[in-house]
C-alpha cells in the first residue's frame, strides 16, 4: 500500500507494508485523514509514535470497512471514521473495533475524517477530565483551532458559556460565530480576559507564557487543562494562589492512553456527542482539503497557525 511518512522534516507519499488484521481489528479503507498538530512534530522528529503504534502519519481518519476480524460486530462496507496512534495517511488502516465511530449519516467521509481527534481531545479534557458542567464558564486558548472548534460547539451543545483567545480579529468572528461569547486577540489584548473572567475551566494548548494569567483568571474550584506547549515548557507560579482558589491544574496527552482507555472514550462519545451531527447542532469545521500528494502543502499551511478548523487530506478521491 501507500503511506505518507516523515522523512528528515518533509513528508513522503511512498511504499509501505500493509498491515495485517487481527481479532477484534477491522481493515479501514481510507477515503480521507485530518491533519493534526502532532503530525507536524512527528515530522519534524520531535513526537515519535507510542511505543506498538504505525510510524505512519495520521491520529484520524474515515473510509469503509473492508475486512473485519473474529468478534467485531462492524461489517464490510460499513462508513466508518476513527481515533488513532499512528497510520491514518496511508490507502488502509487497521485499527482495534472499539475505536471506530459511524461516520454520520448526514456528513461525507471527507468531513467524518475532521472529527474524531478534535471532538475525542475536547471531551476528553472538558466533559471527563475537567468536569464541566451547565452553566459554567470556559476559557479556550486557540479558540479558532480544530480542537477549539470543537470545543466552542459543545460548550453551546451542553450549556456552558465560553470565550477564546485567537490570533486575528477575523479568528475572533469565526469563533463568535460558532458559538463564544466574545474573546481576545493574543498579541493585542490577552489581558482583557480579565473582562469576562473569572472562569470555571481553562483549556489551554499554549502553556508556559500563559501559566500565570491562567492562574489569575480562574474562579475557586476552577480547572485548568494543559494540553500543549506551544507557549514554552516553563513558568513561574503563585503556588499560594493555587492553593488559596483551590485550583486543580491537570496535564493531559490522548495518543498515549491504552486501549481500553480510548475504548471507553469512543464509546462516551458515540453515546453522547455523535447523535448531535445528525441533529445538526454539531458540524465538521473543514477549512479546506488537499489531495495526499499535496500534503507538504497542507502541511505548511497548519504551521502558519491561521487556519480556522481543520485541514483534512484525501487519500482515495472515489469515496469522499
Amino acid at each position: 500500500m501507500k503511506a505518507l511518512q516523515g522523512v528528515e522534516g518533509r513528508v513522503e507519499w511512498g511504499d509501505a507494508e500493509s498491515p495485517i488484521c487481527d481479532v477484534g481489528q477491522v481493515r479501514i479503507r481510507v477515503a480521507a485523514a485530518g491533519l493534526n498538530r502532532a503530525d507536524l512534530l512527528q515530522r519534524a522528529g520531535l513526537y515519535a509514535p507510542p511505543p506498538g503504534a504505525s510510524d505512519i502519519l495520521g491520529l484520524e481518519c474515515a473510509g469503509v470497512i473492508s475486512e473485519v476480524g473474529a468478534g467485531s460486530s462492524w461489517k464490510v462496507g460499513d462508513r466508518v471514521c476513527t481515533l488513532l496512534a499512528g497510520g491514518g495517511m496511508a490507502e488502509e488502516v487497521v485499527v482495534d473495533a472499539r475505536h471506530v465511530l459511524p461516520a454520520p449519516e448526514t456528513l461525507s467521509l471527507l468531513e467524518a475524517a475532521a472529527l474524531p481527534e478534535v471532538y475525542a481531545t475536547a471531551w476528553l479534557n472538558l466533559f471527563q477530565l475537567a468536569g464541566l458542567k451547565p452553566g459554567e464558564k470556559v476559557l479556550l486558548h486557540a479558540g479558532a483551532s480544530g480542537v477549539g472548534s470543537a470545543a466552542i460547539q459543545l460548550c453551546k451543545a451542553f450549556g456552558s458559556p465560553c470565550w477564546v483567545s485567537v490570533g486575528s480579529a477575523e479568528r475572533l468572528a469565526y469563533c463568535d460565530a460558532l458559538g463564544a461569547q466574545g474573546g481576545v486577540i493574543r498579541g493585542e489584548d490577552l489581558q482583557g480576559l480579565r473582562d469576562f473572567g473569572p472562569f470555571d475551566v481553562i483549556l489551554d494548548p499554549v502553556g508556559g507564557n500563559y501559566a500565570a494569567l491562567n492562574l489569575e483568571l480562574l474562579a475557586r474550584d476552577g480547572r485548568w487543562v494543559n494540553i500543549g506547549l506551544m507557549g514554552g515548557r516553563k513558568a513561574e507560579l503563585d503556588l499560594a494562589l493555587l492553593l488559596g482558589k483551590r485550583v486543580q491544574l491537570i496535564g493531559s496527552t490522548l495518543r498515549t492512553r491504552d486501549d481500553q482507555f480510548k475504548a471507553d472514550l469512543l464509546g462516551d462519545l458515540g453515546q453522547h456527542v455523535w447523535p448531535l451531527f445528525d441533529e445538526g447542532r454539531l458540524r465538521p469545521q473543514l477549512e479546506r482539503s488537499y489531495a495526499v500528494q499535496d500534503a507538504e502543502v497542507a502541511f505548511a499551511e497548519l504551521a502558519t497557525n491561521t487556519v480556522s478548523g481543520k485541514l483534512v487530506l484525501v487519500i482515495d478521491d472515489s469515496l469522499v
